[in-house]
């Protein structure tokens, strides 16, 4: 059944990162809703990530380049920063992209008088961790809510879809190691996942509704899974049954290191065990008391796996 989504008010949108995972799902709902937007690519990311078949608005810039950014806020009034680093692994500099290049942008944005701004972060971000991707995230969340902007953040549990870098890692991580899987601890750490298409609705919903102007949102789907549990969903939708090997969380973020120092496109990198490290979880009711969303559970969302047995 389609989705019917509210009366949204009218305005430019600014998105970044939208040709990643989240990216790329969002903005198929900007089109579905006739929704004017335009998409900030850094130099050298345009090209086949984006759906053919459209001719997207696009300003092309760094996050250091002020006068392309001024360009690119040009009658908006509202910006997505959906983009993100911790994919690249060892090579991601987040110090520079979630505090000094987040810094410069959204001091651009509030000179132009950009009425909102949608920060994308993790459960369990906080300033103060002891894991180095919550912490960029929650200082990342203290500069957009001292930015002067008026904000949205979104703390989203693990979210899963078709091309996420989460069910297809642990899909790849199955097939490399022939079944068997290892487990940082016993894999109990308590994980949320939420299915793509129901955070990016609630993205879309979030638009027309005021109240939740300056404030954090946590969403997470309608249950909470182990790792243990999730790995064996992921495994029964391929058709295979998962061999668990429990190893230390020490032992298990050296063989995450190993992994992306030793493959060209590794299923996992060193901010692997960021995600395992502690239970990442919220209010099981969280959409559907927010958004009048009753999200999908992981078992019935992971028909994608089955024609990927082969090429993951």
């Amino acid at each position: 059944m389609p989705i019917s989504f509210p009366a949204i008010i009218a305005c430019m949108i600014l998105v970044t990162g939208s040709t990643g995972f989240i990216g790329k799902k969002f903005i198929e709902k900007l089109e579905a809703n006739s929704l004017d937007y335009r998409l900030l690519l850094s130099p050298g990311s345009i090209g086949g990530d984006l759906p053919k078949g459209k001719n997207y608005d696009i300003v092309l810039s760094s996050m250091e380049d002020s006068g392309s950014l001024r360009s690119a806020f040009n009658q908006v009034d509202t910006i997505f920063h959906l983009a993100g680093v911790e994919q690249e692994g060892i090579k991601a500099d987040l110090t520079k992209f979630e505090i000094r290049n987040l810094e410069a942008f959204t001091e651009i944005a509030r000179q132009a008088d950009v009425r909102r701004f949608y920060y994308i972060s993790h459960l369990g971000a906080d300033k103060n961790s002891a894991y180095g991707l919550l912490k960029a995230k929650g200082l990342g969340e203290e500069v957009v809510r001292k930015s002067g902007l008026p904000y949205i953040i979104f703390r989203s549990g693990w979210l899963f879809g078709e091309g996420d870098h989460f069910t297809e890692s642990i899909a790849r991580l199955l097939k490399k190691f022939l079944g068997f899987f290892f487990l940082p601890g016993e894999g109990q750490v308590l994980l949320q996942p939420l299915w793509i298409d129901d955070f990016v609705t609630g993205l879309i919903w979030s638009m027309d509704m005021p109240d939740l102007l300056n404030r954090i949102i946590e969403v997470g789907g309608p249950e909470q899974l182990t790792y243990r549990e999730i790995a064996q969903l992921v495994g029964e939708a391929m058709g295979k049954n998962p061999n668990f090997l429990n190893i230390s969380p020490v032992q298990y973020s050296f063989l995450s290191q190993m992994i992306e120092n030793n493959m060209k496109n590794p299923p996992i990198n060193v901010y692997w065990m960021d995600y395992l490290a502690e239970n990442r979880t919220t209010a099981l009711d969280s959409m559907s008391r927010i958004f009048q969303i009753n999200p999908a559970r992981m078992k019935v969302k992971l028909n994608y796996l089955q024609g990927k047995r082969s090429t993951l």
